[in-house]
Formats: C-alpha cells, structure tokens, sequence
C-alpha cells in the first residue's frame, strides 16, 4: 500500500527529506552510537580484565607451573563466554531498540491508516450527495416539465371550449333532431314488437292507415270495426272534382308464414262490399313474389311499397271514372276496364310507379341513415370531449384550488 509521506526542508542544504527517511536513519544513528560504546565499554572492560587475568597467570605460572596448560584453558574458555555474554546483551539491547522503531512504524503506519479511511469515508459521502443533488436537479426538471405540460394543456382546453361553445347551437339543433328521430325510432318499435299476433297485427293496421291517410287526405280512409267480418281497411277514392272513383279494400298481415287462403277470403270480402280492388299488405310474402304481383284478382304487396302500390291503383281508378264520364255504352267500357286492369299494360304502368316510389324510398332511407350515421358520430364526439373535460377538471383539483364550474359539481 502506498501511502503520502510527508517531508521537511533540511535546514544545511534546503533539500526537502521524507520525515520517514530522517527518523529511521536518527534511529538507527542512536542504535548505532549506544551500541559502540556499550560495545567500546565492554571491550575496555575485557581488556581490563585480560591483564588482570595476565597478572593473574604470571603469578599462577610462577606458583603452579604445572597447571599453566590448564589455566589458560580456562581463561580462554572465561574469555568465551564472557565475550558470548556481552555478545547476548548487545543482541537484546538492539532487538529492544528494533521492536521500539518497529512499534513506533506501526503506531505511525496505523496513523496513517485511519487518516485514510476517513479520507475514503469523507469522498463517499461528498459522492452520496453529489449523486443526491444531480438527482434533485432531475426531479425538479421533471416537475417544470410538467407544470409546462399542464399549462400547455389549459391553453389546448380553453382553445377547445372556445371552439365547442362556437358549435354549441348547431350540435343542439342537431342533437334535437336525433333525440326526435330516436322517439319516434323507439315508438316505432315498441309498436311493432308489442305484445301478441293480434295485437302486432293492429299496430300494422293502424300503421296502415295512418299512412295512408297521410298519403291521400280527400279520400276516405274508413277502418273496419273489431269483430265485424270483412277486411281491414276500406278506401274510398275521390279525385279533385269531388267524384267518387272507386273502392279499394286493404288486408294487412304481420305473420312468419304466407298462407294462399288468404287471397280467397279477400276477394269474399270484395265482393261484398262490391269494392273495385282488393290488396293484401303483409310481412309474409309466396316465394315468388319480389315487392308486389297481381295473383287471383288479388294485389300482392310488401309493407314497404304499399304506398306507392296505392298510388298506382288510385290513378288508375280516377283514368277509368274519366274515361266512363266520356264514354258510351257501359258494357263496353267495364269490358275495356276489365281487359285493361288484366292486361300487361296497367301492370307495367303499375310496376313503373312502385318502382319510381321506391327508389325515392331507398333514397330518403339513405339520407336519414347518413344523418343519423352523422348524428350518433357527432353525439360520440361529444360524449368523450365531455369525459375527458370532466376527468382533467378532477385531476386539476386534486392537485390544486380550482374555480368552481357548476355543471362540473355534484348539487347541494
């Protein structure tokens, strides 16, 4: 591990030293100096003690020549150990300075350690809250951003309202008239889906003969009272002198299933009332009938072309009523009238009418399905601006004080 070392200026040369360097080389220059002379004392010692030993020996030589061998054996060996002595206590007293310079580089080497550590520590908390500020910058950014948004969509909303409230009379005319379509859309179809055959049966004739009435108000629409046997409905028909041109009596059938049997108590009815024309309006048609056909002296006709089937009937009723004020000779007029009503020429002109009708029928169908397709896209549109309005308006006022729009707020 590397660590700073921290250095002085030598005060004799000005060359900046590692404190580290100064103090070990002064450590081991003390060392070294209490060594020589604990080592130069002892060697004085030695030596002292060396010419005691040699006065010693003289003597002892004089005295006990015989044992000289043995003395100087045992100087030598005195010498020895004394030598190995102050050699052990030399060795201990430097392990002792050692151990000193070794603990004081430890305490130092720890110093420096825990210097360290706070210096780590301090540098994770000053990048803790480098990290923390950088993230509060972002937050905020975020939260002008937006603030930026919920303006920009104020400006959009009051654009909008400006815009919607420009509209508002047109969207309102026109929402009546899809509120006034739907009620009768509605009426309609409870009165077809109402409740028994016989009852759905009536709503068809009352159907009937409102439209016809409608359709022809100088002639006379005249129901057929519940319970009395005969058709459903007689039509008298009066052209514009005031002249009454004819009978045509209506049946009007609203089942699953066609039924020839019908055809035959018709003309029963006909007859009986002497009328010029018998039509039957149903729901049911045969197979091979397509809109109307004249069958049995009977007209075929479905309920949508019903209308334009009377009209056809009815002009030709008021061309016969002139043709019989001009002519002479009834038989053969009602001959002509006859040959005519069952020639291919009266159901031509006839088919050529209803089909006339009913292409104005499918034209003004279309149109009101093209408004009402308008209508019911228009009324989505204002449904979901409506919805959105309503819900900005409740996350606003979660957020913040907001002026109170009454059509916005629950009634006290």
């Amino acid at each position: 591990m590397t660590f700073n070392e921290e250095k002085i200026k030598c005060p004799k040369c000005g060359e900046l030293i590692s404190i580290d360097t100064v103090l070990t080389h002064q450590i081991e220059e003390k060392v070294k100096k209490d060594f020589e002379g604990t080592q130069k004392g002892k060697e004085d010692e030695i030596a002292q003690k060396s010419e005691e030993l040699k006065k010693l020996a003289q003597k002892i030589e004089e005295s006990q020549k015989d044992i000289d061998k043995v003395i100087a054996e045992k100087v030598t060996n005195q010498l020895t150990v004394e030598k190995i002595k102050l050699f052990k206590e030399a060795k201990v007293e430097a392990e002792k300075e050692q151990n000193s310079k070794t603990m004081l580089l430890e305490e130092e080497l720890k110093s420096k350690n825990d210097k360290l550590a706070q210096a780590t520590k301090n540098e994770v908390e000053l990048r803790k809250k480098a990290i923390k500020l950088e993230e509060d910058k972002r937050a905020f950014e975020l939260e002008k951003m937006r603030q930026l948004e919920e303006e920009r969509k104020l400006i959009v909303e009051e654009a909008n309202k400006k815009a919607t409230e420009e509209q508002q009379y047109v969207i309102a005319q026109l929402n009546k008239k899809l509120t006034d379509a739907n009620k009768v859309k509605d009426e309609l179809a409870r009165k077809l889906e109402q409740g028994s055959q016989q009852t759905q049966g009536e709503v068809l004739e009352l159907e009937l003969e409102s439209q016809l009435k409608e359709a022809f108000p100088q002639d006379e629409i005249v129901p057929v009272p519940k319970g009395v046997t005969g058709a459903d409905i007689v039509q008298k028909v009066i052209d514009r002198s005031g002249r009454e041109c004819g009978q045509i009596v209506w049946e009007s059938k609203k089942t699953k299933a066609w039924s020839d049997g019908w055809i035959q108590k018709l003309k029963d009815d006909q007859r009986a009332i002497k009328a010029d024309l018998a039509v039957i309006v149903s729901i049911a048609l045969p197979e091979d009938v397509k809109g109307f056909a004249f069958r049995n002296g009977v007209w075929l006709c479905d309920v949508k072309m019903f209308i334009a089937l009377a009209v056809a009937l009815r002009m030709n009723l008021e061309a016969i009523t002139r043709e019989k004020a001009m002519s002479v000779g009834k038989n053969e007029k009602m001959e002509i009238l006859y040959s005519y009503l069952t020639g291919i020429e009266f159901k031509q002109r006839v088919e050529a009418i209803v089909e006339a009708f009913s292409s104005m029928d499918d034209s003004l169908k279309k149109e009101r399905l093209a408004y009402e397709k308008i209508w019911s896209e228009r009324e989505q549109q204002l449904k979901k601006v409506i919805k959105n309005t309503v819900g900005m308006y409740g996350d606003l006022s979660g957020l913040v004080a907001l002026p109170q729009i009454k059509r916005l707020e629950l009634g006290e």
